[in-house]
């Protein structure tokens, strides 16, 4: 990939709460996105007794790189909320995201009926698989649409 791109024009969250590090790779051809993330002390979720991460924040790190796709789905305009569902069979095999160690993720787009989207999403470590799920989206067209789902 070519061009940087600053994650926070990307996502509509605020730091500390983007937890991906770099946009690698998108393919709207391919259907597919690459992120990643490296471990460090100064992560909002890292856990000093652990001496990581959780393996749970990995739907997390799969959910902001479907956030990235889904930019670059609306034509890279301002990011818009999305809503993570679910997410089906999470499978890791990783007690926790070791500090120091750089992770990929990769989530490549399954179906779509419009505003319903559903990704198969990997984290790799040195280019071994050791979390993977199915990661369930909504995103609202209208504001309407989304103040109608606030509670």
């Amino acid at each position: 990939m070519d061009k940087h791109y600053e994650l926070a024009d990307i996502l509509p969250h605020n730091h500390p709460m983007i937890l991906i590090d770099k946009l690698l790779d998108i393919s709207l051809d391919d259907q597919t996105v690459k992120t990643s993330v490296t471990i460090a002390k100064d992560k909002i979720f890292y856990d000093e007794n652990l001496g990581g991460i959780s393996s749970l924040v990995g739907i997390e790190y799969m959910a902001q790189t479907v956030g990235c796709y889904a930019y670059f789905m609306n034509g890279e305009k301002e990011p818009e909320v999305g809503f993570l569902l679910g997410s089906r069979q999470y499978k890791n095999s990783l007690e926790k995201f070791e500090l120091g160690k750089t992770y990929t993720i990769l989530a490549r787009q399954v179906f779509c009926d419009n505003q319903l989207v559903s990704f198969e999403c990997f984290i790799y470590n040195d280019n071994i698989e050791c979390a993977s799920a199915v990661i369930n989206v909504y995103q609202p067209k209208t504001q309407e649409e989304l103040e109608s789902m606030e509670v």
